[in-house]
């Protein structure tokens, strides 16, 4: 079975005790088929695989089991009772306040302690409040008595300096009074943390310690999280927690609300979703209850703040004209000024300095009017283009859709709103993508460099417009490519950055997969139609555009392609897509079409199985750069991929190493040493997950289709990974049917968010 690309992190060296508290079946381990949606969001962060069992096609959210499952001991109706009875129970607490939930009866006395909900002081040295400062001797000390807690119950003395990054120089004492809080360790999973328990308390740690309850649910919420979820029904968390062996979820979820590890919110259904639950007109909407982390639930909240603010902030403006009776005023004046007295001219001359003083302070911004806009869109180069020019006069916010070629029109757009006077300036998701972009007509024939940079670099201040004194960034105008591609945390950073009334042009292709991160961002303002939407009508031409476009629309059928820019070829199971795949990369496609080696990447749904990356790159390294893998696995010449963060990958090439750590070089030119202990961290680069592949485009891509992939495929998989070669595609798939299916039947995997909801509170759906 393929890897989970959910971003769950591989199981830690803390060995599962079989005698533990949580039975075999009672595992709620996500299943590897939520398809890209986590796209590395642990694992990559963390340097560990990503690898998970085999599971449902939906994860954990088909194996939790919805509200209205039928649950141990009832049937599907008694359940459903009990879940709306949990909702209104969690709703009261929420409604209750802090002071309540303090001495409300759910608390139990097995808690942990009030101090250890208590953000813990930092290892890095920056305290909470107090900004006391940790020297070195107190880390080594704080690690320590960490790992020796750690050993005294059986786990890995190597998850100190987790540790010690969480919870701060107490990690050691908050691990001994809640050994459950080890579950937010990287890797670490219930039947670990069960084990560890034992280890510290003995027979004391049963499976219904509320330190256990409350750390599961939020271990649940944080797994959603890594398949892109950014809120859980109340119905799947306490199907989680029965199957987790927790004997009373509905009062774990109660006390872990109380205790601030979950938020709750009650949503009103409406349209399909209030059908599906037997909404009725006559009767009031249906309403459903979340429960999301508190980083996440501030985020959706933030995000949706700043929209608002930008759009309610905006002031278009206004053409300048001068009026009959301003210009004899002005005439009258300067003749008033002719025959001033010496007095007079004296006061002008004053008059005169103050103006000087004025023209050197800072101008205010351009503000265009209609009339200077219309002549922008009507000298457009594309109707598309026009639209979007007309769209962004008139609209803080803006969406723009389209595919590869679409991406001329945020082109035009900047480059006539640089001409308008405007500070302009476009952000894309990678360091390919920016100087794609940046050669794009009709930037490629401004004289200055294009205002272009990526997404970290702008806001990071390493390039872009610079911040103004507020803080904010200096623009007037931001389009941002690759939206899909924000997780709810990022858009809400960009968001803070951008001050009132500030447009902001969001394009993407909405078919291709979603962030890494929690939250559908792009699709959900799609769907809430709070502002313009701008779709292109600039198709993607070729085969290979063609081939997309039909699965887009959700059909997989074969095209004409005379030059062979598409070849799809079938293999009986992995061994034998491996094989092939490392044939065409090597040899078929340098031979045969003149694209090398180095302009070709292997493309697959994940990390492990026959077909995964690892089978792939060792596979291709054997071909095209053996070597002992002298320094931490590699050996100068190397392909390599880079992810410092979850959702953005970097290629490199090794150039050498020694004790200092492994020298990587990047295509732009710039060098890296990665320290020895990080090395571990990375991985070869022939071939990447698609997730690691969105944001660039190869000259040549071959997808591998392994045959166990199925419960991994989706129609947003298939067109993403489709869609990554420019001159030639080639498709190795054993997949049989499955994978024509996943095109026709399934569009993408679920996820459960609140900000299209949060938006249509606070925002007038007019579009």
């Amino acid at each position: 079975m393929t890897d989970a690309e959910n971003g769950a992190p591989e199981e830690s060296p803390m060995s599962p005790d079989t005698g533990g508290a949580v039975p075999a079946q009672a595992s709620a381990e996500p299943g590897p088929a939520d398809a890209e949606a986590g796209a590395d969001a642990g694992a990559e962060a963390a340097g560990t695989d990503g690898d998970a069992g085999s599971g449902s096609a939906d994860g954990e959210s088909a194996d939790a089991g919805s509200p209205d499952a039928a649950g141990p001991g009832g049937d599907a109706a008694d359940r459903a009772a009990a879940v709306a009875a949990l909702a209104e129970r969690v709703r009261s607490v929420g409604r209750s306040g802090p002071g309540d939930a303090a001495s409300s009866s759910v608390s139990s006395p097995g808690s942990a302690p009030e101090d250890a909900a208590a953000p813990a002081t930092p290892a890095d040295g920056t305290g909470t409040g107090t900004d006391r400062v940790v020297t070195d001797e107190q880390r080594a000390q704080a690690l320590r008595a960490t790992a020796e807690v750690l050993g005294a119950g059986g786990a890995p003395a190597e998850l100190a300096a987790a540790a010690v990054s969480l919870f701060g120089d107490g990690a050691a004492e908050q691990l001994r009074e809640d050994p459950w809080a080890v579950l937010s360790l990287p890797g670490v999973r219930p039947e670990h943390a069960d084990g560890f328990a034992r280890g510290l308390l003995g027979p004391a740690a049963g499976p219904g310690d509320p330190r256990r309850a409350q750390a599961l649910v939020g271990w649940l919420l944080e797994q959603a999280a890594l398949r892109g979820h950014s809120a859980l029904e109340i119905g799947e968390v306490t199907a989680g927690l029965e199957r987790l062996g927790v004997p009373d979820s509905a009062a774990a979820v109660q006390a872990a609300v109380l205790d601030g590890r979950a938020m709750p919110f009650q949503e009103e259904l409406t349209g399909a979703e209030a059908h599906a639950a037997g909404g009725d007109d006559e009767d009031e909407p249906p309403t459903r209850t979340l429960l999301a982390l508190e980083r996440l639930a501030l985020a959706e909240e933030s995000l949706a703040d700043g929209l608002v603010r930008l759009m309610s902030t905006f002031v278009p403006g206004e053409d300048q004209e001068e009026s009959a009776e301003e210009a004899s005023a002005e005439a009258a004046e300067e003749d008033a000024t002719d025959d001033a007295t010496d007095e007079d001219a004296a006061d002008d001359a004053e008059d005169a300095d103050a103006e000087d003083a004025a023209d050197a302070a800072p101008q205010a911004p351009a503000a265009p009017g209609p009339a200077a806009w219309e002549a922008a869109a009507e000298a457009a180069p594309s109707s598309s283009a026009a639209a979007l020019v007309r769209a962004a006069a008139g609209s803080a916010l803006v969406l723009h859709t389209g595919g590869e070629a679409a991406r001329a029109e945020p082109a035009a757009l900047l480059a006539t709103a640089t001409g308008l006077g405007l500070r302009a300036w476009a952000a894309t998701w990678t360091d390919h993508g920016r100087a794609a972009f940046a050669a794009l007509a009709p930037l490629a024939d401004t004289p200055a460099p294009a205002p272009v940079a990526t997404l970290a670099e702008l806001l990071a201040g390493a390039a872009g417009p610079g911040r103004s004194p507020d803080g904010t960034l200096a623009l007037d105008l931001l389009v941002v490519l690759d939206a899909p591609l924000l997780d709810v945390e990022l858009a809400a950073t960009l968001l803070e950055s951008l001050a009132d009334g500030t447009r902001l042009v969001l394009s993407g292709d909405p078919g291709q997969l979603w962030s890494a991160g929690p939250g559908r961002f792009f699709a959900d303002l799609l769907t809430a139609k709070v502002c313009p939407a701008v779709a292109s009508r600039t198709p993607d031409f070729g085969p290979i555009g063609e081939l997309v476009s039909g699965v887009g629309i959700g059909e997989l059928q074969p095209v004409e392609a005379p030059d062979k820019e598409v070849v799809i070829l079938t293999a009986k199971d992995s061994g034998e897509a491996v094989h092939r795949a490392v044939q065409l990369l090597t040899d078929s496609i340098p031979r045969a079409l003149g694209i090398p080696s180095e302009q070709v990447v292997l493309l697959t749904p994940g990390h492990g199985g026959g077909a995964g990356t690892r089978a792939l790159n060792a596979a291709a390294k054997a071909r095209l750069n053996p070597g002992p893998g002298r320094f931490a696995g590699f050996d100068p010449g190397d392909r390599v991929a880079d992810s410092p963060a979850p959702g953005h990958t970097r290629l490199a090439r090794v150039v050498d190493g020694d004790a200092a750590g492994l020298h990587l070089e990047y295509p732009d030119g710039t060098r890296r040493t990665v320290a020895p202990a990080d090395a571990q961290k990375l991985r070869h680069g022939w071939a990447l997950t698609v997730h690691q592949a969105v944001g660039r485009h190869w000259p040549g891509a071959v997808v591998v289709v392994p045959d166990d992939a199925a419960p991994a495929l989706s129609r947003q998989w298939v067109y993403t990974a489709f869609g990554r070669g420019e001159r030639h595609l080639s498709v190795v798939h054993a997949a049989g049917p499955a994978l024509p299916q996943a095109v026709a039947e399934r569009p993408a995997a679920p996820r459960t968010t609140r900000l299209r909801a949060i938006l249509a509170e606070n925002a007038a759906q007019e579009y």
